[in-house]
């Protein structure tokens, strides 16, 4: 008989995110020793290349899904500056600048795009300083490059065995279901917004931390899944422990919040003794912080319930995104 738990399982790897990661793994392939001729990591992020000074500049680009452009292009052209902002604050660093690369067939949707482009640069305080702009007679896309830097990095690959898997995220905030996106950066948190995100940089700085990333289109569990494959270690993720948001109903909805992509969240590797004093950084200012399992010394990422377990993912025997540690191309 099927448990509730073996179903949330099917369910998660059987899901259109679980599988768009695996073509991850196609591109590396592809561009194989591109990626390693310069001694710079891949698979994280944002790009990490040292700056000459201690530092680094860090340098990376997201499109959205071809269906939310369409469906809302507005949405989509926030979604390209806040999917990017994030990767950077991700790496402990800090945004610079960003440029833009829109496809429109009528100017109604390039208008709606650049609209939702320009609002959220405004809200986070990164400047978008140029681009490309071309007419589409197919579907309409919005894609964005940043840049940025970091004294410290907060990386994909160091996470290790006996960490605690830390969740950080806003409770306050709207599930849009229909994208599956929790929207916990409301217009009456803007106050707020970018000290809220300036809290990575500082527990990379302050040594709290040293491995993260923050939880993208693959959810909770698939970007669990891709940080432990980037440090070559396993994870339990103890689905008792993962908060919902309000109105939600844990037996119908705990599968689509594993996979949904939060405007402000991020997953954590941290040391025991820094638990308390990372997780307090962000509780005092009404976020929050909780361990929702740990790292272990297996390539399995394995759901837990009760006294229950039951298997996620296992990057050796399968590769997800294929970027494991000790496996660069």
């Amino acid at each position: 008989m099927t448990t509730p738990l073996q179903s949330l399982v099917s369910n998660l790897r059987a899901s259109g995110v679980f599988e768009g990661k695996h073509l991850i793994d196609c591109v590396k392939n592809a561009f194989g020793d591109a990626f390693s001729a310069w001694g710079i990591q891949n698979g994280d992020d944002a790009a990490a290349v040292p700056d000459g000074h201690g530092g680094y500049l860090l340098l990376a680009a997201e499109g959205v899904l071809p269906e939310l452009v369409q469906h809302d292009p507005e949405l989509a052209g926030r979604c390209a500056v806040l999917a990017n902002v994030n990767d950077i604050y991700a790496m402990g660093g800090r945004p610079l600048a960003m440029v833009d690369v829109i496809g429109a067939q009528d100017d109604a949707t390039l208008q709606a795009i650049c609209k939702g482009m320009r609002d959220n640069a405004l809200r986070f305080g990164v400047p978008l300083v140029g681009g490309h702009v071309q007419s589409s007679r197919g579907e309409a896309s919005a894609s964005l490059a940043i840049m940025g830097s970091a004294k410290a990095l907060l990386t994909s690959f160091d996470a290790c065995a006996g960490d605690a898997l830390v969740l950080v995220t806003q409770l306050d905030g709207i599930w849009l279901r229909k994208q599956n996106y929790w929207n916990c950066t409301l217009p009456r948190h803007d106050a707020h917004l970018q000290g809220n995100l300036e809290l990575l940089p500082r527990v990379a700085e302050e040594g709290l931390t040293r491995a993260g990333k923050d939880v993208s289109m693959a959810g909770i569990a698939g970007t669990t899944i891709m940080l432990a494959e980037a440090s070559g270690i396993g994870a339990i993720i103890d689905v008792d422990a993962v908060p919902l948001p309000q109105g939600a109903v844990r037996e119908r909805d705990l599968e689509a919040w594993l996979r949904a992509f939060f405007s402000y969240g991020f997953l954590l590797a941290v040391q025991q003794e820094h638990l308390l004093a990372l997780t307090s950084l962000f509780l005092a200012r009404g976020l929050y912080a909780a361990r929702i399992g740990e790292f272990t010394t297996s390539s399995s990422v394995q759901l837990q319930q009760g006294g229950e377990s039951a298997l996620l993912h296992d990057w050796k025997q399968e590769p997800f995104t294929g970027f494991a540690k000790g496996a660069q191309a």
